[in-house]
């Protein structure tokens, strides 16, 4: 009889499913059997409610409202740190020597704390006593925080953190942009193809799969906002600035309806697994062609 083979790479995948099944697999079906319960999460009973929780999410003008604030914090994040990055990259790919230097100088709020973050724009920026705001009201100018305007304040915490997630954007393209074919550059060069034309026919199609997978990253990323709203304005003025992160975390640790957060999370991931489908349907039509 012939012995069988021990197929140890089933052996070596183990550990990394374990992980997935522990902390992803396991909480995701926690997460929607709660959303079906009353759970306050601290009590042993657990009721089951049915659809109670969806029912009265959608009859909640906030719900409707963060949904519409995750949506402008997407459209916002999908063209004004993309286009820094993609900018700053281009012109970062030509500077050999002082690449790193430049790229390190940008990193530094992306390294840095939200919460470092977060206390230096409120207290240097959007301060009417000590901040910018402050300078330009004693010039006569009349202004004021836009975190205070329940027009502004989602755009005032968008600007915070669009400073500080656009130097991850450069490195992520510069890096794409340095596998370009150097044939494929030269030749256009020769042709006479001038910058905006580089860019557009030579660079853009090679980093193309690295772009589709940052719009991707950044609309999972958009509906996942939560620290720099939390720590800015924690959701005001007059739930302003809500979001369905900042919106579940209220249900679940100030109203204590844990079933009703987690009914909420679950629509946060339904919006990442659209952009995920579309990311993959993407990918297979660029294999195909």
């Amino acid at each position: 009889m012939k012995k069988r083979k021990i197929n140890w790479n089933y052996f070596l995948i183990a550990p990394a499913l374990l992980i997935s099944v522990s902390i992803i697999l396991l909480p995701g079906v926690m997460t929607f059997a709660y959303s079906f319960t009353d759970w306050n999460g601290l009590s042993p009973k657990i009721n089951f409610i049915g659809l109670k929780n969806f029912i009265e999410l959608f009859q909640d003008k906030i719900f409707f409202k963060a949904i519409q604030n995750n949506i402008i914090w997407t459209l916002l994040f999908l063209t004004i740190p993309v286009c820094i990055g993609m900018l700053a990259a281009m012109l970062l790919l030509s500077r050999k020597k002082t690449r790193s230097i430049y790229q390190v100088a940008f990193l530094i709020p992306y390294v840095l704390a939200p919460s470092v973050n977060a206390m230096l724009w409120l207290n240097v920026v959007f301060s009417p006593v000590s901040g910018v705001i402050s300078v330009f009201r004693n010039m006569g100018i009349d202004i004021s925080s836009p975190l205070a305007d329940m027009k502004t304040a989602i755009y005032g915490c968008a600007a915070v953190d669009i400073w500080h997630y656009w130097s991850y954007l450069t490195v992520i393209y510069l890096a794409a942009l340095r596998q370009v074919p150097t044939d494929q550059v030269e030749a256009a060069r020769l042709d006479g193809c001038n910058g905006w034309q580089l860019f557009r026919y030579i660079y853009l199609p090679n980093i193309m799969s690295t772009v589709s997978l940052m719009f991707v990253m950044i609309t999972i990323g958009s509906f996942l906002a939560f620290d720099y709203i939390k720590l800015m304005t924690g959701g005001g003025p007059a739930h302003a600035t809500e979001v369905l992160g900042t919106y579940a975390y209220s249900f679940a640790f100030d109203s204590m309806k844990v079933g009703k957060a987690a009914a909420v999370g679950l629509f946060i991931s339904f919006f990442g697994l659209i952009a995920s489908t579309i990311y993959t349907r993407l990918s297979k039509n660029e294999e195909m062609q």
